[in-house]
């Protein structure tokens, strides 16, 4: 399919696909399910009705990012990540393409919006552990200088939380939970020069 290859997207068309919470939250939650699930499994994950979610997977569908698997004996409709082996999709940032950087600037957006919906959820959740070795609940905003070293450990450790927080449930993983990142250069702003006195 032009613009993905190896679980990476990058062309505007299927980073839009993205730009929606919903559709967000089913190919997380596709990872989260080992890759592959049935519809009425992803509308009791989600909270959602089961017919709300079909107009979204198969918008899904036709842009290549699930596919289809044919019918069961059962007759419900099962969708699967169009990935290797159903490993989460990445995106590839080529901002210089058409349509792109406004394409990743609204994904962004979505992100944000789902991982404050689910901070602000488990707030609410009794029994969450927000201290410790085990803590289940963080948000945290970091400014600082890095040397390419650093960077580079920055993104290394990043990578493994991601690999970490994409596995699907096993008897040992009994937490499910969502990690939200952003990293961004900042650029230094110089002094500003006080106003002039206006003449008179």
């Amino acid at each position: 399919m032009a613009g993905k290859h190896e679980d990476a997207i990058w062309t505007a068309e299927h980073i839009k696909l993205l730009a929606s919470g919903v559709r967000q939250e089913l190919v997380d939650t596709l990872g989260s399910l080992g890759g592959e699930a049935g519809a009425s499994e992803l509308a009791l994950q989600l909270g959602r009705p089961m017919d709300g979610l079909y107009y979204h997977l198969e918008l899904l569908r036709d842009g290549g990012l699930v596919r289809e698997l044919p019918s069961s004996g059962t007759g419900e409709r099962r969708f699967q990540l169009a990935s290797r082996r159903g490993q989460p999709l990445r995106i590839a940032y080529r901002p210089d393409q058409p349509g792109v950087a406004s394409a990743l600037n609204k994904f962004a957006q979505q992100l944000l919006n789902i991982a404050a919906q689910d901070f602000a959820a488990g707030l609410d959740a009794p029994g969450v552990t927000m201290d410790g070795p085990e803590r289940e609940l963080w948000i945290s905003r970091n400014k600082g200088w890095l040397s390419t070293a650093d960077l580079a450990e920055v993104n290394a450790l990043l990578l493994r939380l991601g690999e970490l927080t994409s596995q699907p449930s096993s008897p040992e993983r009994t937490h499910l939970s969502s990690l939200a990142f952003v990293l961004a250069p900042v650029r230094p702003r110089g002094k500003r020069r006080a106003a002039k006195p206006s003449d008179t």
